[in-house]
């Protein structure tokens, strides 16, 4: 298949080369012996059975951190304190929540939108994208149609530039091997590059969500005139508001989402980004779908903290293998998936957790020092 992309652009345009195959040439691809084949056939024969999202306490759990203040609730006089301070710093990220005596779970609610969001929770898709509206928007304060252009994109062309926006960096970095040298040569420089690595701390995690993805998802709503996504981010504010100003007035409310979304923005890049940043990044190569998925895509180790810390998407090569699977069953076909990309010599890459964490900085060093070297030469 990669080879004729290749053959199809000397002709003249991607869009050509899909006229190129003949349905008895398609049917080649559906027999026993081909690889996808076996492993799409194998992996849904052992999880049948467990197709159905767990639900009831294994999400629930997910859930549980801002039940964590109830250890200083019970030694702490003041209460008022707890609910300002201790709460949104131990949920630590995703929604805001009430005062604790209303006991709502909502730590982890961006895990369990992006459930809905791939319609893995329930069997009807209706009830699927409604509940992915109600939490991303009534309990996010952002856009589930949003959410879908962006995400679907990045599961489709993972890692290709002008194709996957996860890898749109506004010319604020550059990523892999090719872009660096290729903005070097052409003497593009809209930052120093080669202290990239560095910077990332303070523009990267920090910005990521209470800056560009709040800006960008507002705009993208009203130029788009999405006016059911405004209403359900619309009552994430009232909601919002009504809840703290008595705690902090106003304005102290505005600062105190934003830092509420400056946790999470660090929790979400660290925890995306781990999977892919390091991994091949290119232009359009016309690789065959297994092996693309698998060439911009790693694992991390699981353990229990991992898969909490993660919300089970460390097991990244499985959910872009079949995105559908609830998160919580992965870790049961990761070692079939594993044996067969060993089996036909495919690249499964798994690491640990600070090891991931280090080789995003290592990649974007590497990168930055590339777009130096071609930015120097003459």
């Amino acid at each position: 298949m990669g080879k004729g992309g290749e053959k199809g652009e000397e002709e003249g345009g991607y869009e050509k080369m899909l006229t190129h195959y003949t349905w008895e040439e398609i049917q080649k691809h559906n027999s026993r012996t081909d690889k996808w084949l076996v492993i799409d056939r194998k992996v849904y024969n052992v999880t049948n059975w467990a197709l159905k999202h767990p639900g009831g306490i294994r999400v629930i759990s997910h859930f549980a951190g801002e039940d964590a203040t109830d250890a200083f609730q019970a030694f702490h006089p003041d209460l008022t304190f707890v609910r300002k301070f201790m709460k949104p710093l131990l949920i630590g990220e995703l929604a805001p929540g009430e005062p604790s005596q209303d006991r709502q779970k909502k730590a982890q609610s961006g895990w369990l939108q992006h459930d809905f969001g791939h319609l893995s929770v329930f069997r009807s898709s209706k009830w699927n994208h409604l509940l992915h509206k109600f939490l991303i928007g009534h309990m996010k304060g952002a856009s589930g149609n949003w959410w879908n252009h962006r995400h679907f994109q990045h599961h489709a062309k993972p890692n290709i530039f002008n194709k996957d926006p996860d890898v749109n960096m506004l010319k604020v970095f550059v990523l892999g091997d090719t872009q660096p040298v290729e903005f070097g040569k052409r003497k593009i420089k809209y930052l120093p590059y080669n202290y990239q690595h560095e910077y990332f701390f303070l523009i990267g995690p920090p910005l990521l969500i209470p800056v560009y993805f709040y800006i960008q998802i507002m705009m993208t709503m009203i130029t788009r005139r999405d006016w059911v996504d405004l209403a359900w981010a619309t009552t994430y504010y009232i909601r919002y508001f009504t809840t703290y100003i008595p705690f902090y007035g106003f304005f102290g409310s505005i600062l105190f989402v934003i830092f509420v979304r400056f946790i999470e923005s660090h929790w979400f890049v660290w925890v995306t980004q781990m999977n892919h940043i390091p991994m091949t990044i290119d232009d359009e190569k016309h690789k065959d779908w297994i092996t693309m998925q698998l060439d911009s895509t790693c694992n991390i180790e699981q353990s229990f903290f991992n898969d909490w810390f993660s919300g089970h998407l460390n097991f990244q090569i499985e959910h872009h293998l079949f995105p559908t699977m609830p998160r919580h069953n992965y870790y049961k076909i990761a070692p079939l998936v594993k044996s067969l990309c060993d089996k036909h010599g495919l690249n499964y890459q798994v690491k640990p957790l600070l090891q991931a964490f280090k080789d995003i900085i290592g990649s974007l060093k590497k990168s930055g020092d590339l777009w130096l070297d071609a930015y120097l030469h003459k």
